[in-house]
């Protein structure tokens, strides 16, 4: 019997112990490609002399990485940017993403192939029926310097198909909102929304797209101007993510906004790649639980003073983040999120979090623009 045949045949608790015992390898794995002489980081390598432990000799398993300090916001912000980069990945052709920058220098990470490897991981969860093989795509979401554009173009390359893209400056929503400009606000996302009907309307034959929840439904109400809507234009599956979304909106969304339109929710951002949802139905009142791709991300919801702690199954706290890959280390990064921490369940055997909005602590700091 194949590895594949036996976890198929396995019960959650045995999946359970086999994802873990996958991710005690993996981090064992990162670890010592990280901070090995020949192949380690220049950041991680200088981090390494004031370290209280040899990370190559005392990291054998996920649990041991809460040796490691609390890892610090600011050590993304600035550069020289190549610090990150791997010795071992040195000559390779890099990318640079970067956050939004809503407070002060953005944060930024390298990336070779990760936001290939993480979008070829999600197509696999994405039914055919919906987003069909071979089909074009629209991107409405952030451009620049993002990760998520260039992502959602390989995506849909990656599944046989071209990308549309708009141009989308976040940073100018962010600033808009901040002026309280509203009327300069909304003539930007009718500018952005106006190139979504433009691509939809010129015979791209575009049925898959990505888009945030705030610009789908400007996108609709775009359409009902025009005397139609986004099942018309042709439009079968949609990828969706942000914040924004919650059980309210999901449940308006399907039976309102986009009937007959298949729609999967997605947690991610530029050190993660993409959490995917739980199966969003009726029956469970549309929550949305997302999980993160272990091994090479991994989603803990701490208690909000003791950040060590994983609070019970059901409890709420901050969304903890560590990213295990090799063109990437990042041990116990808190986000800007909170949620619920959720079970494990048959297709993601390990936990997950759901209710995703902005750290009580930091929501009133923060600026949500087409998030």
């Amino acid at each position: 019997m194949s590895a594949t045949d036996a976890s198929s045949t396995a019960s959650l608790e045995e999946k359970q112990k086999m994802a873990r015992a996958a991710l005690d390898a993996h981090a064992h794995e990162t670890v010592q490609w990280h901070f090995h002489p020949s192949t380690g980081c220049p950041f991680w390598l200088e981090q390494a002399k004031s370290l209280n432990f040899d990370p190559l000799k005392e990291v054998q398993t996920y649990d041991d990485l809460k040796k490691f300090p609390p890892f610090e916001d600011e050590w993304l912000r600035g550069g020289p940017v190549r610090r990150w980069v791997p010795q071992g990945l040195a000559n390779e052709p890099v990318y640079v993403f970067e956050t939004g920058g809503t407070t002060g220098i953005p944060k930024s990470r390298i990336s070779l192939n990760d936001f290939r490897t993480d979008y070829e991981l999600f197509s696999d969860t994405l039914p055919d029926e919906h987003f069909p093989k071979g089909s074009n795509w629209l991107m409405l979401g952030p451009s620049g310097p993002r990760r998520l554009r260039l992502a959602v173009e390989h995506l849909a390359q990656y599944r046989g198909g071209i990308c549309f893209c708009v141009d989308l400056d976040p940073r100018w929503v962010i600033k808009l909102i901040k002026k309280g400009w509203m009327e300069h606000l909304e003539a930007y996302k009718k500018h952005v929304v106006d190139q979504a009907i433009t691509v939809l309307s010129a015979g791209h034959d575009v049925k898959c797209m990505f888009a945030t929840p705030k610009l789908l439904e400007a996108l609709c109400e775009g359409l009902e101007e025009q005397g139609t809507s986004l099942p018309e234009t042709g439009i079968q599956g949609i990828f969706s993510g942000g914040t924004e979304f919650t059980p309210q909106w999901t449940r308006f969304a399907m039976e309102e906004l986009i009937p007959g339109i298949y729609m999967t929710p997605t947690y991610g951002n530029t050190l993660m790649g993409l959490a995917c949802s739980k199966p969003v139905t009726p029956e469970d009142g549309y929550k949305i639980s997302y999980y993160a791709p272990q091994p090479r991300a991994v989603i803990e919801v701490v208690d909000f003073d003791d950040t060590d702690r994983v609070v019970d199954y059901g409890g709420t706290g901050r969304v903890k983040l560590t990213t295990l890959t090799k063109e990437f280390f990042v041990p116990g990064f808190l986000e800007r999120d909170e949620g619920e921490r959720e079970a494990p369940f048959e297709k993601y055997p390990w936990d997950g979090v759901s209710g995703v909005r902005p750290f009580r602590r930091l929501a009133e700091s923060t600026t949500v623009g087409v998030y």
